[in-house]
């Protein structure tokens, strides 16, 4: 398996989905309890088939995981909402390189739609796990967008009521909640109520 180097949107967006995951976020409920919660979050972010020398892709690797695997997934979440909840640029620099450290080696590969340009990316390790990809992945995400957008990328969420965190990778930079699609669908639906009420008075309560 290998990681892009210029592809830290996506990486980043991993990045983004797995600190979510935690049961802090989700008022104590943990969404990766157990193996096949994390093959499942593996199916949903894998964009990657096998390489030429036949290296698995995160889904495939997420099969293979072991509970001691698991742990140290859930680990790698509490690493990196530490570097999201303090986005120095030299912590976030120094803890992504430490994701990446001794994962692999760095390459240059070249695009098969367009054989005179190439790009640079790290390959895995044949006996890497589960764990080992998604460290280089959010290591990979975290460097490309302090390198790419800088570190007032890594926020959290606007939500009055959620705990979550993002690494914001949209053009304008103004992204607000970590997951745009409930949480700020509770804002909006929240705030949509609060202007039904004030538009209706303080007696429409007792009707």
């Amino acid at each position: 398996m290998q990681v892009v180097l210029d592809d830290y949107v996506w990486a980043a967006g991993i990045a983004t989905d797995l600190i979510n995951t935690t049961a802090e976020v989700w008022q104590g409920d943990d969404h990766l309890p157990d193996l096949a919660a994390l093959v499942a979050f593996a199916d949903l972010h894998d964009h990657h088939e096998r390489d030429e020398q036949g290296r698995r892709g995160l889904s495939e690797l997420a099969r293979r995981a072991r509970p001691a695997d698991l742990r140290a997934v859930r680990d790698l979440r509490a690493t990196v909402r530490d570097l999201i909840d303090r986005p120095e640029h030299g912590h976030l620099v120094a803890g992504a390189s430490a994701l990446t450290s001794a994962i692999g080696g760095a390459t240059l590969v070249p695009e098969s739609a367009q054989e005179h340009r190439a790009h640079w990316a790290v390959s895995l390790r044949p006996e890497a796990t589960v764990f080992d990809a998604l460290s280089l992945i959010c290591g990979v995400g975290i460097l490309g967008v302090v390198h790419t957008l800088g570190a007032g990328r890594f926020r959290s969420c606007g939500a009055p009521t959620c705990r979550g965190a993002f690494i914001d990778t949209t053009r304008p930079g103004r992204r607000r909640y970590c997951m745009p699609g409930l949480c700020g669908n509770r804002i909006n639906v929240a705030n949509h109520r609060a202007r039904q009420a004030a538009v209706r008075g303080p007696d429409s309560a007792t009707e």
